[in-house]
């Protein structure tokens, strides 16, 4: 019977989750959020519809397993020395300054120091699900703000794993003797060294000899026996299981068998997690909010101004203008989900207890509920901080006086703002055609490696109007905005259409709902990526079936001399029509998923029209566009791969793409 009841439990939990968690994505919140209020309907505290939260916290810690196994299967040195200055110095800043001043908060109160640090570990990670997800579906994550913030959260969750080895030397029962705390600090980095070197050299011998069998089934037994194994020899030497799951996914990260661990275990992991956050949101008692509301209301507030202020004050000393470090530090207020992880290892060493696990809670989903709304407002949150730099000079930023003009006098030139991958091609073709023109781009670091290639690119900000005055804008002819923040774009069109109402202003964007907006502000051209896109791969799949080159080109100047008015109502179909191109054929996007099969193959190599009759017209990468690529082109995961053909043979690449095997060449 305690079996049905079990089930009958996890049917309640998976069933409510889904309906919560479907009206959540409905008005755009993230679903972690469902999965915690979900738990408080359903918990003890709630509805009462289950009772017995130990059991589902069994899985639960299942999952915080999963989740560290799957960060270490996602370290690597590589992927360290990828994060930039900014990660490794703005991250280490915010965490180090809201430990700080959290420890100094609790000391004020008369709290131990090992509290305050605590609450300074849980208070200074942000979410990174949420946020990623939220800059995902606004298209903001390649924009300066999104960059910063995404080096920040990658740096937090990095630095979880050190935070929880320090946690266990803040239990209560522990000798507080410096020689003591020495002493366990390097027992515990003795028994890691020793788990590691012995896996090390264990594991490689154990996989090759599972991936010899070639079944994927006992691949993954053995991935997650490896992580289980490791994780509770590293409980029995006095670690947590947590620890000891990172360093098994650490000890697998190296190896060849990584990316085929880690794309067999995520299902594992997702579905732990939701039980993870439900357990959580189970052991919230909504009585103790309603008791001490304002208190609560109040001490979320005042996290969400504090980290806040942290994160923005961080992206300001290290020389982003204010409506950047805004944005950064509105995406970044709210309490993470690793914080419910150390929170739990707290709860169970005695470091909250009673009423301050619940107000971390609480204080945690409040924050989590607040974040998109707080993005939504950036916006118009960052203008105002503009506005705050005429009485205080200071909000300017650090000044790269290295990188600013220095009395340029230029006429009848461009001015490139954004040296990304369109700037630098626009920049190479000026070059070329020794047409007179500068750059300007937001990041130092940028600005550096180009000036050593003999780049005239300055420092600055777009949207600021006396930078635009320093490039000489009044003696310009045209300005090309090529920035991927759209919020920046607008007020950089304002400001130029200020200083030069004479100016030819051309701009980039992504996204075609932005056209008329762009226009009304001032653009004289808008090219969005999205329809230009569209474009290439209509030339493509014409020039597959041997349209003539005069025809194609044709159609193409038509659809931009109309302002690409009918590829925006959708029309695109009446050109590839009318006997431009058999109405069998069809063409559609199919993106390698992470750690694909088929990833760092070549297209010879896939054998793709051999196998299935499908052709790979274009592959698009990033923010660029591959025409027509050859046969040597290896594709990557994340690659969205345009094919064409009839439906079957779509179907059959599609099919062959997932698997990584597929039919023989027809």
């Amino acid at each position: 019977m305690m079996q049905i009841k079990f089930l009958q439990e996890l049917i309640i939990i998976f069933g409510l989750s889904i309906v919560v968690v479907l009206i959540f994505q409905r008005f755009r919140l993230p679903s972690i959020i469902g999965f915690l209020i979900s738990g408080a309907l359903i918990g003890p505290y709630g509805l009462n519809m289950i009772d017995d939260v130990e059991q589902v916290k069994m899985l639960a810690e299942v999952g915080v397993v999963l989740l560290l196994f799957t960060i270490g299967l996602e370290f690597s040195l590589a992927r360290l020395s990828r994060i930039r200055t900014f990660a490794l110095s703005g991250g280490s800043l915010q965490v180090g300054l809201t430990i700080i001043m959290t420890a100094l908060v609790f000391s004020s109160l008369k709290f131990p120091l090992r509290t305050g640090l605590f609450w300074g570990f849980l208070l200074a990670l942000s979410s990174t699900a949420i946020v990623l997800k939220i800059l995902l579906d606004r298209g903001e994550l390649d924009t300066p703000h999104g960059r910063l913030s995404l080096g920040i959260l990658i740096f937090q969750d990095l630095i979880v794993v050190p935070m929880m080895l320090v946690v266990s030397f803040f239990s209560s029962s522990m000798n507080e003797d410096p020689l003591g705390i020495l002493f366990v600090l390097l027992r515990s980095f003795f028994l890691i060294g020793l788990i590691i070197i012995s896996a090390r050299w264990l594991v490689p011998k154990v996989l090759f000899l599972v991936v010899r069998a070639r079944s994927r089934e006992l691949f993954v037994i053995a991935v997650i026996l490896i992580c289980l194994g490791i994780a509770w020899l590293a409980a029995n030497s006095g670690l947590s299981l947590a620890l000891g799951a990172f360093i098994a996914g650490l000890v697998i990260s190296e190896s060849e068998y990584s990316h085929q661990a880690l794309a067999d275990i995520l299902p594992f992991r997702d579905s732990f997690n939701s039980l993870f956050f439900v357990s959580i949101g189970m052991l919230l008692d909504v009585r103790f909010f309603l008791d001490h509301t304002v208190m609560i209301l109040s001490i979320a507030a005042l996290v969400l101004i504090i980290k806040c202020l942290i994160a923005g004050g961080v992206t300001l000393a290290l020389g982003y203008p204010v409506q950047v470090a805004a944005l950064v530090g509105l995406s970044l207020a709210q309490v993470g989900e690793f914080s419910f992880v150390l929170a739990q290892t707290g709860q169970d060493l005695g470091l909250l207890v009673g009423g301050s696990y619940q107000l971390f809670l609480v204080i945690s989903i409040l924050s989590m509920i607040a974040t998109p709304f707080l993005i939504r407002l950036g916006p118009g949150i960052s203008g105002r901080a503009e506005s705050l730099k005429v009485g205080m000079p200071w909000l300017r930023g650090r000044r790269l006086i290295d990188l600013e003009p220095q009395s340029l006098t230029l006429k009848n030139h461009v001015i490139i703002a954004g040296y990304g991958l369109n700037g630098r091609n626009l920049a190479r073709v000026l070059k070329e055609t020794r047409t007179s023109h500068v750059i300007l781009d937001i990041h130092g670091e940028v600005v550096r490696h180009a000036r050593l290639h003999d780049e005239a690119i300055y420092f600055g900000d777009a949207t600021q109007i006396e930078v635009l005055h320093r490039l000489c804008i009044k003696a310009a002819r045209v300005l090309v905005l090529a920035i991927s923040d759209p919020f920046a774009t607008r007020r950089a069109i304002q400001a130029a259409r200020q200083a030069n109402p004479d100016i030819h202003i051309i701009v980039r964007t992504r996204y075609v709902n932005e056209v008329d907006e762009l226009l009304r502000l001032g653009a004289n051209e808008v090219v969005p990526e999205e329809l230009e896109t569209s474009l290439e791969i209509f030339d493509l799949v014409l020039r597959q079936y041997h349209i003539p080159r005069m025809k194609i080109a044709a159609k193409k100047e038509e659809l931009r001399k109309e302002g690409y008015a009918k590829l925006r109502r959708g029309e695109i179909e009446a050109y590839v029509g009318g006997g431009l191109l058999p109405s069998e054929v069809e063409v559609e996007h199919y993106r390698l998923r992470e750690n694909s099969l088929v990833a760092g193959k070549s297209l010879g190599e896939l054998e793709l029209p051999a196998r299935t009759g499908a052709l790979v017209v274009a592959v698009i990468r990033r923010d660029e566009t591959l025409s027509n690529p050859g046969g040597s082109f290896r594709v990557e995961s994340g690659d969205l791969l345009v094919l064409a053909g009839k439906r079957e043979e779509i179907d059959r690449a599609i099919h062959y793409l997932d698997r990584g095997s597929g039919p023989k060449p027809l």
